[in-house]
C-alpha cells in the first residue's frame, strides 16, 4: 500500500465576536493551520476537542465550527473537549479559582451539554477503519461522571474489544490519561500546587479502565489535547502523545521535554510504521481581544462589550 497521511489538530478555541470574550488571534491561527493542512491534503483529519471557546454556553459556536470543518475536502472526525461540553466531573471544588470564576462543581459536564454537541456533530464516540488503521474517539470528559452517557460509552467500548484487530489502532481523547506516569495517584484538586495536574488529567478508576480498553483493542497511539503543549510519553508500549494547540500555548515549563509552540500533528503511515511529526504554524498572531479568561462566572459575562451583536 502506498504511504498515506492523517492529521490531528486540537484546542482551536476560535471563539466568536458575538461572545462576552473574544481573541481574533485564535481564529486567525486556526485559519493558518487550516491552510497548512489543506496543502498536506491528508486522507482524514482528527479533531481532538476544544473546537470552540465557549461552545458549552453558545450553541452557535458549535454550529459555526461545524460549517467551518464541513468546508474541508476530506473527512474529519471530532470528539468534544471541556470547552465544548463542560469540564470533567468533580464532587467538590478546589481552592485555585478566583472570585470571578465559576466553581469547579458549576463547570461539571452535563447530559444537556453532551446532547447539544451530539445534535450538531453526531455520535459522541465512534470507531472507523481506513486503509488498515482503526481510528476511535473517546469523549473522555464524561469518564468518572456517573452520567447515563458514561454507561452507554462503556457498553459500546466492550463491543469494540470484540472487533477484529487491525494492523494499527489510534485512539483520540481530549484529556491526557496521565501527567507523569500511568500509575500516578489522583492529583488533589484542593492543593493549589496540584490543581493544574488534576485539571489536565484523567482520574482513577476511569484512567485504568481506559488503559485496559486501549490494550484490549491493540492500540498503538493515543493522541490527546487539552494542555496546549506537545509532549510524548510511553506506557506499556503505547505512545501517548499530547498534541499542541493552534490557539495559544501554555504549560511549556511543566516537563523538560514539553513544547508549547503552536501547531498540529502529521502522521504518515508507511508500511507497518506510523511516523509522527510536529508541524509548527508558519505564522501566528497576537491581536487585541476583549473579555475575561479562565472559566468566568455568569455575573462577569458582559455581552455589551461584544464586537458583534447577536
Amino acid at each position: 500500500m502506498k504511504p498515506w497521511t492523517f492529521v490531528h489538530v486540537a484546542d482551536l478555541q476560535p471563539g466568536s465576536p458575538k461572545s462576552y470574550r473574544y481573541n481574533p488571534s485564535w481564529i486567525k491561527n486556526w485559519e493558518m493551520a487550516k491552510q497548512q493542512i489543506l496543502k498536506i491534503m491528508p486522507d482524514l483529519l482528527l479533531v481532538g476537542g476544544d473546537i470552540t471557546r465557549d461552545g458549552s454556553i453558545h450553541k452557535y459556536e458549535l454550529e459555526e465550527m461545524k460549517a467551518n470543518l464541513d468546508s474541508l475536502p476530506f473527512p474529519y472526525y471530532v470528539i468534544p473537549g471541556n470547552m465544548d461540553t463542560g469540564n470533567k466531573h468533580v464532587r467538590h471544588s478546589g481552592h485555585y479559582r478566583g472570585e470571578n470564576q465559576c466553581s469547579d462543581i458549576e463547570l461539571n459536564v452535563t447530559s444537556t451539554q453532551l446532547q447539544q454537541f451530539s445534535n450538531i456533530f453526531g455520535e459522541l464516540w465512534w470507531s472507523i477503519e481506513h486503509k488498515g488503521v482503526r481510528f476511535s474517539g473517546c469523549p473522555d470528559v464524561l469518564i468518572n461522571s456517573g452520567l447515563p452517557e458514561e454507561n452507554l460509552f462503556w457498553t459500546w467500548a466492550e463491543e469494540q474489544i470484540r472487533q477484529t484487530l487491525t494492523e494499527h489502532h489510534v485512539w483520540i481523547t481530549h484529556y491526557p490519561l496521565f501527567i507523569e506516569s500511568l500509575n500516578e495517584g489522583n492529583w488533589d484538586i484542593s492543593t493549589p500546587k496540584q490543581y493544574h495536574d488534576w485539571y489536565f488529567s484523567i482520574d482513577n478508576p476511569g484512567r485504568m479502565r481506559l488503559m485496559e480498553l486501549f490494550k484490549a483493542t491493540a492500540t498503538d497511539i493515543v493522541v490527546s489535547g487539552h494542555v496546549h503543549c506537545h509532549k510524548v510519553s510511553y506506557a506499556e508500549k503505547i505512545r501517548f502523545e499530547i498534541a499542541p494547540a493552534t490557539s495559544f500555548g501554555q504549560w511549556g515549563d511543566r516537563w523538560h521535554d514539553g513544547n508549547a509552540e503552536l501547531g498540529f500533528l502529521r502522521y504518515d503511515v508507511i508500511g507497518k510504521e506510523i511516523k509522527s511529526t510536529f508541524i509548527p504554524l508558519e505564522k501566528t498572531y497576537a491581536l487585541e481581544g476583549y473579555g475575561p479568561g479562565g472559566h468566568p462566572a455568569p455575573h462577569v459575562r458582559d455581552y455589551s462589550i461584544a464586537w458583534e451583536k447577536s
